[in-house]
């Protein structure tokens, strides 16, 4: 593959990804959000939510130095193997980055309001905005 299919294909499966952990929130709270009420475990899961972005920082240094020796090794012959090293890195990263709108999707049924859930989905967007390929590459 080009270099360019292998952004290209990066990109599209980052805005899958993206789709994947926005989906649940949204569908969850469109069936079930309406008429809860707020519930003892609606701060805990919040906070949980929040706790849940640490757990990016070790996924995040492995996928800069991913990023890194990509750099180093573009033209030549590691190139391949340092956009597969990239993407092995980049997988349970997109996942990590996607917790806090997991857990609001289920702090729905807790009856987490709609504020902490948007906060707790735009920290995830913006979280895995960091893993998007770098257009300098």
């Amino acid at each position: 593959m080009t270099r360019a299919a292998v952004k290209r294909r990066l990109a599209l499966l980052w805005w899958r990804q993206l789709a994947l952990n926005l989906a649940p929130l949204l569908l969850i709270n469109l069936l079930f959000g309406a008429g809860r009420q707020p519930g003892v475990l609606a701060m805990p899961l919040f906070i949980a939510g929040l706790a849940s972005l640490f757990v990016s920082l070790p996924l995040f240094s492995a996928y800069k130095r991913a990023l890194f020796a990509l750099a180093k090794a573009l033209n030549t012959i590691d190139e391949p193997a340092a956009w597969l090293s990239l993407a092995e890195r980049r997988r349970p990263a997109l996942l990590g980055a996607g917790l806090p709108t997991w857990i609001a999707a289920l702090a729905v049924f807790a009856g987490l309001e709609a504020v902490p859930q948007i906060l707790l989905a735009l920290a995830s967007v913006v979280v895995l905005y960091l893993y998007r390929v770098p257009r300098q590459l």
